[in-house]
């Protein structure tokens, strides 16, 4: 796998945003196929079943659960890498933690995946590496992040 991620560069690429590996980013450039068959990253999560499915009656709107229409296995694998990622990326971390004291973690969990395939996809259509940002952490101690995962 690693050998094969290596050859390609798109996912040499994907590799430089945190959480992302080889696993992960041959899975997603071999799932996803050209960038150019989206237009937007909302078009991306929806073909990955990564958005709310909609009930909609009589002018209400209602967001129920993952429409789970993608690949099983690119989900697994985006919510994993999210949860990485989301250890080293201050704003994946600041989303997730508001996310999960409203609502709970399995739902914040996906909305990381979500970001981070939608990252993904601009990062393929852009050709450009995820630029690293540091991890606040506080004063004196260097071990401890600022904001709780």
């Amino acid at each position: 796998m690693r050998a094969e991620a290596e050859r390609r560069p798109e996912v040499r690429l994907l590799m430089t945003h945190a959480g992302v590996g080889p696993v992960v980013g041959l899975a997603y450039v071999l799932t996803i196929g050209p960038t150019e068959r989206f237009r937007r990253g909302k078009q991306v999560a929806s073909y990955l079943g990564l958005i709310p499915r909609e009930h909609s009656s009589g002018g209400r709107q209602r967001l129920g659960a993952i429409s789970k229409q993608g690949n099983t296995m690119m989900h697994t694998l985006l919510v994993e890498a999210g949860q990485t990622a989301s250890r080293f990326d201050e704003e994946l971390r600041r989303d997730y933690s508001r996310l999960k004291a409203r609502k709970h973690s399995g739902l914040a969990k996906v909305m990381v995946a979500r970001k981070l395939a939608v990252r993904m996809y601009w990062m393929l259509r852009e050709k450009k590496a995820y630029p690293l940002r540091p991890v606040a952490r506080m004063q004196g101690s260097p071990g401890h992040s600022v904001v709780a995962g």
